[in-house]
């Protein structure tokens, strides 16, 4: 009984590991590849000009209230749209992969 509670919980820990590292994929997936790519210019900057250019607290600024902070940030105009509907996982999640993108030194 000890045996398959142990793997019951090892399969849990497995699943939920492989849900967790899924996450940042599928929030690109649905609110950012439409605007930007991870290291090429498309309609917004590369994931990897962000990375470069910007703090953590800049990136969650830019992605939940763009329209008061795009001047604060050197844009001329704001385009991007607010994505106040991310919970913190995703908004967590997401800020991480645009950093995963910054030049190692």
């Amino acid at each position: 009984m000890k045996i398959l509670l142990v793997m019951i919980t090892l399969l849990f820990l497995s699943i939920n590991l492989i849900a967790k590292d899924k996450l940042p994929m599928q929030v690109f997936q649905e609110y950012c590849w439409g605007c930007h790519h991870q290291t090429a210019q498309a309609f917004g900057p590369s994931f990897k000009e962000i990375a470069n250019k910007r703090k953590k607290d800049e990136i969650i600024a830019q992605i939940t209230d763009p329209k008061d902070f795009y001047k604060m940030l050197g844009y001329k105009r704001n385009s991007m749209p607010a994505f106040n509907d991310l919970n913190a996982s995703q908004l967590s999640a997401i800020v991480e992969y645009i950093l995963s993108f910054k030049d190692k030194k």
